[in-house]
């Protein structure tokens, strides 16, 4: 296992940490390395699983959009909706300006 788990250099870890931003202490640097390398190498044991007769899924649960027909109903009345507006042009909204 040992031998495996040197997939990933100190000089990886480093170089991930920096560009995550992360400040990593010296001397745990080789604990992230052993970790990282044990990680990596289950995950390198996931490819013996036998996955050929296993259909492509985006999701673990057999789930659809609940999504209902398109049916024209009537709207609303123009003069209910604006008719606690505090500012209004016709049938338009009056608001703050918020752009220069």
């Amino acid at each position: 296992m040992e031998e495996k788990a040197r997939k990933i250099s100190e000089e990886d870890i480093r170089h991930v940490a920096q560009l995550a931003r992360l400040h990593i202490e010296p001397g745990d640097v080789s604990t992230f390395t052993r970790q990282m390398g044990e990680i990596l190498s289950y995950v390198e044991k996931l490819d013996e699983a036998d996955t050929r007769d296993v259909p492509a899924a985006a999701h673990v649960l057999p789930i659809c959009n609940a999504l209902r027909e398109d049916e024209v109903r009537p709207s609303l009345d123009p003069e209910d909706v604006l008719k606690n507006a505090p500012k209004r042009d016709g049938q338009d909204f009056l608001v703050p300006r918020v752009i220069g």
